[in-house]
């Protein structure tokens, strides 16, 4: 993905957030009280002058009650994303990439595509209430952390659990492990 693609991503989801905003009559501060993200930011990120990370990402998704990927929606209805070819939204210690990939229709199922580095965790923000996320071990192996329980997957093994909940995501290898995750928000 070239710069200006780049740029133009982050000016979407901009845009969208802004949309989104006035839909729900929030100001800039309102939207603040409700994210945990200062209103310096979030003006920011409305205006495309930043690239939020992936924390800040949720902050406002689980903020706004939409899934986050509901800040990358675009108009067209076919849509490609190829392997490092599109955008991708880094963890705050960088550790954690994921490329967002397809959201249905009804916005309550996203899948991702999420690489994590070698010898490196991830420990993301709790989901939205009452949602469920499948991981895919795309390459390599890895251990899940749900709940205080630990489960050890390999090549094209799979997790489900409820993601609301404490969950975290350790790479013991020396090699960079690829997941596809899906997300299936509740009602």
């Amino acid at each position: 993905m070239g710069v200006d693609d780049s740029k133009q991503i982050i000016l979407q989801v901009g845009s969208t957030l802004k949309r989104l905003r006035k839909e729900k009559q929030l100001s800039l501060e309102e939207l603040s009280e409700l994210t945990g993200v200062s209103k310096l930011t979030l003006g920011n990120i409305e205006r495309g002058e930043t690239n939020p990370t992936l924390g800040m990402l949720w902050k406002i998704s689980k903020g706004i009650s939409l899934p986050i990927m509901t800040l990358f929606a675009s108009e067209n209805n076919v849509k490609l994303y190829k392997a490092g070819k599109g955008l991708r939204i880094v963890s705050d210690n960088k550790n954690w990439t994921v490329e967002p990939i397809f959201q249905n229709a009804s916005n309550d199922i996203e899948m991702y595509r999420a690489y994590l580095k070698p010898n490196s965790s991830y420990h993301p923000e709790m989901h939205h209430n009452n949602t469920t996320e499948i991981a895919t071990v795309m390459s390599g192996s890895i251990t899940m952390n749900v709940n205080k329980e630990s489960y050890i997957l390999d090549l094209y093994d799979s997790i489900s659990f409820r993601a609301d909940g404490i969950h975290s995501y350790v790479n013991n290898t020396n090699e960079e492990i690829v997941l596809h995750i899906t997300l299936k928000y509740g009602v």
